[in-house]
């Protein structure tokens, strides 16, 4: 495998603006998911770091280090931890690709140029949200102004550490609150360092905290924390029940769900260029490996156009390479573990069994690698009722369901307890309008695999969760609260 230059791991816990060990010294092992091998011992956080680190959040908002700090002085620090992020783009770009096995080339022209610019472009928005004036009458002023909500808790997934890491940092820290952030214990380091640059860009300390750890204990002690006053998670539908739980059975926090996602890509008899369909079709369904809440995995095409579809998606799939995620033509790398890895390639014989087709792929890669590697997988002839098309696999696999008419399609896409996002092909204005209404999700993208931009509210229907959205100026408001002031006026 080629041989990158490995970056400095930073492996405590950052805690009111220093890094420490978990109280109980226990640490767990992340590992290179491209070799099986170990990369560095991670401090474990636990219940006792969870409340020191609330402790510090708690601490900072109620002396207004920061909470009170004029939005404009709050935009100048978060953009210089924009330009410190982008003047360490390689560093953490090579830390992300190391532990979440992501190619190298996507870290480098994808995840770490959408970090630098939610950050900005978040932080450009601190100064251009206005209150409101009620109109009352004379004897009355009636204000409505927005506050930070407090102590915010974040916990993220590891398909994307340090984007999603941007996506609620930005606006929760922005609109003036303090944060408790706990990485995927896959996927620590990126996060771990962000917190150091956050640091090194002017954020007070106690602003930002960081406390790795494993889902049962710091996950776990973050839900039921009684001094979180939000909490943001993104990560799989089971685990966003607990979090519901836990903020029930605790200080009724507010909780923010972005979830799973079985995302349908709808191609029409009359969708144009069936190349192009075929390539966003490859790319929605390969990307970073599949692991993607929208990742395109169900292909739910016209009988019509199925096999001319199905011959270009099976010629494009060569074009993705499995490889040494190290590598610039890498566009494949290693699912993250070993378990998942199991977990997939069980999901693919199971797809053999009820009766699918593998028309390409289906085993897998570069086993002598000690890696977890998976060849992109095409099925055929799958049943909207099969495991492989109700299931969210996270892997590198697509399932083809031929339909006859437009209504047909658009139930079977519709037949999924997800509601992430969709896609639609077609060449007809009225069908791309009429199929973008009735799909039942957050995003809708006609003639393309899109998730939108920083500009746009990313969030989800169903069992893809609720509660907010990342992204856009919508995700500054789950983590504000609207308070009414009401003045009365002598005559």
């Amino acid at each position: 495998m080629a041989t990158a230059t490995i970056p400095t791991f930073r492996t405590d816990a950052f805690i009111d603006g220093a890094f420490r060990p978990a109280a109980s010294g226990e640490r767990f092992v992340t590992e290179n998911p491209a070799t099986g091998r170990p990369l560095a011992e991670i401090a474990a956080g636990d219940a006792a770091d969870v409340d020191a680190a609330v402790s510090a959040a708690r601490a900072a908002f109620d002396d207004g280090r920061w909470s009170r700090r004029s939005p404009t002085e709050r935009k100048v620090v978060m953009l210089r931890l924009a330009d410190l992020i982008e003047a360490n783009l390689e560093e953490l770009a090579q830390l992300d690709s190391l532990e979440a096995g992501k190619p190298i080339t996507d870290c480098r022209e994808v995840d770490l140029p959408e970090t630098v610019k939610t950050f900005r472009w978040i932080a450009e928005a601190a100064d251009k949200l206005f209150d409101s004036i009620a109109p009352t009458g004379p004897e009355a002023l009636g204000m409505i102004v927005r506050e930070p909500i407090g102590v915010v808790a974040a916990v993220l997934p590891w398909n994307f550490p340090l984007m999603m890491a941007a996506w609620k940092a930005a606006p929760a820290l922005t609109a003036g609150n303090s944060l408790v952030v706990k990485p995927a214990e896959l996927t620590s380091l990126s996060t771990i360092r962000l917190a150091e640059l956050a640091a090194e860009a002017g954020l007070p300390n106690g602003v930002l905290n960081v406390v790795p750890g494993l889902g049962p204990t710091a996950g776990q002690a973050l839900g039921r924390h009684m001094g979180v006053d939000a909490l943001s998670f993104t990560g799989s539908t089971e685990v966003g029940r607990l979090f519901l739980r836990y903020a029930s059975e605790s200080n009724l926090k507010e909780v923010v769900l972005e979830c799973g996602g079985k995302s349908p890509q709808v191609v029409m008899a009359d969708a144009r260029d069936l190349d192009l369909v075929a390539d966003n079709i490859a790319f929605a369904g390969f990307t970073n490996m599949g692991e993607n809440c929208t990742c395109g995995s169900r292909v739910i095409v016209h009988r019509s156009v199925r096999d001319d579809l199905l011959d270009r998606v099976v010629a494009k799939t060569a074009e993705w390479t499995v490889g040494d995620p190290s590598d610039p033509e890498t566009r494949i790398g290693p699912m993250i573990e070993a378990p998942h890895l199991a977990k997939v390639m069980g999901y693919i014989d199971a797809g053999r069994r009820e009766g699918a087709r593998v028309v390409v792929g289906g085993d897998r890669a570069m086993p002598d690698s000690g890696g977890y590697f998976v060849e992109p997988t095409v099925f055929d002839g799958v049943d909207n009722s099969m495991s492989i098309a109700r299931d969210e696999i996270f892997g590198p696999v697509i399932s083809t369901i031929v339909f006859d008419d437009e209504a047909e399609g658009l139930a079977i896409a519709n037949d999924t307890n997800y509601g992430l996002h969709a896609a639609v092909y077609t060449n007809d204005l009225d069908t791309a309008i009429r199929a973008a209404r009735a799909l039942r999700a957050g995003t809708v993208s006609v003639n393309a695999y899109s998730e939108g931009d920083i500009f746009t509210p990313f969030g989800g229907f169903k069992e893809s969760g609720f509660g907010g959205k990342d992204k856009g100026l919508e995700s500054i408001d789950q983590y504000t609260e609207k308070k009414t002031i009401w003045i009365s006026v002598k005559p």
